[in-house]
């Protein structure tokens, strides 16, 4: 009988989700390039962050990998760093915190959160390397490697109800795709070139991305336009993609910049509904600038 109150709990747990995304995914839709946003909030983190990557919010928590660089990457070497998993509180204080990688692979990249574990790529800090991809008990920091992989994967997605990951590669430019069995392990095992999927889109690469349900991810990004005259413009963007064509089904620019004028997109994102609306998180800045930018906007 216990067993079955618990199915039953995370069954009603999972349609939970999925019917929140199904408005989240709805109100996305309703964002324009002309869409009014209002920050809400601007919370020094009061921590070192080095340089955020990826963000999800469970409960009153949020959830962030960084990658702390100690020898930068010179001449194509991978250099030396720490891969971090940050959970802080809604002050921007520090609750706790893992290490991630090993050797050469310390580059977390964008989270992903399935309601029970926490989905991570680290990987080297060069493209065309190699990756391990993690999963992180939410509630007990518990660390499972999942797979290891030949190329740079700097997004991951977890696909639930296929029970698939899709991971975008160093500047999101391919996509890959791993069915996983039962325990979450990957199924089989295959080389790049045999699963590379070309990414259609290009007017931002992606940073961050997060499960929408209905086989559909909504990723955050940015690009750099360089003007004649030597400026350079910063666009940032969110996208939804279809999980099923690796096809992008909408997207639409976010005109936010930091008072560092990086694009509110340029590391680390979280969107969620709200009566009447969205809210939206970013930390666009490294280190001791690292800020929790929160805005809200209204919908109809």
């Amino acid at each position: 009988m216990t067993k079955h109150i618990g199915l039953l709990l995370l069954v009603c747990s999972i349609f939970h989700v999925h019917a929140q995304e199904s408005l989240l995914e709805t109100k996305i839709k309703q964002l324009t390039p002309n869409t009014v946003w209002t920050q809400e909030k601007a919370l020094p983190l009061k921590f070192p962050t080095f340089h955020p990557q990826g963000m999800v919010k469970i409960g009153n928590f949020i959830f962030m990998s960084s990658v702390e660089v100690t020898k930068p990457p010179k001449n194509g070497d991978t250099g030396e760093g720490v891969g971090h998993l940050f959970k802080f509180d809604s002050t921007g204080m520090l609750i706790s915190k893992i290490t991630l990688g090993e050797g050469s692979i310390y580059h977390p990249g964008g989270i992903d959160f399935d309601g029970k574990y926490i989905w991570i790529p680290v990987a080297e800090y060069r493209p065309n390397s190699k990756s391990i991809i993690y999963k992180v008990d939410a509630q007990t920091f518990q660390i499972e490697e999942v797979m290891r992989f030949n190329e740079h994967i700097g997004a991951i997605v977890h696909d639930i109800e296929s029970n698939k990951l899709l991971g975008a590669s160093w500047g999101s430019r391919n996509f890959y795709e791993w069915s996983l069995n039962a325990k979450g392990k990957q199924k089989t095992t295959a080389s790049p070139e045999n699963l590379r999927i070309k990414n259609p889109s290009f007017y931002i690469d992606y940073q961050d991305c997060h499960y929408l349900g209905k086989h559909k991810m909504l990723c955050s990004g940015f690009q750099k336009y360089g003007q004649p005259n030597g400026n350079v413009v910063r666009l940032g963007g969110f996208e939804i993609v279809n999980l099923i064509d690796k096809k992008p089904i909408f997207q639409v620019p976010i005109k936010l910049w930091s008072p560092s004028g990086l694009a509110m997109t340029n590391n680390p994102f979280w969107v969620e509904t709200i009566k009447g609306g969205l809210k939206a998180y970013f930390v666009p800045d490294d280190n001791s600038a690292s800020t929790l930018f929160i805005y809200e906007t209204e919908l109809k």
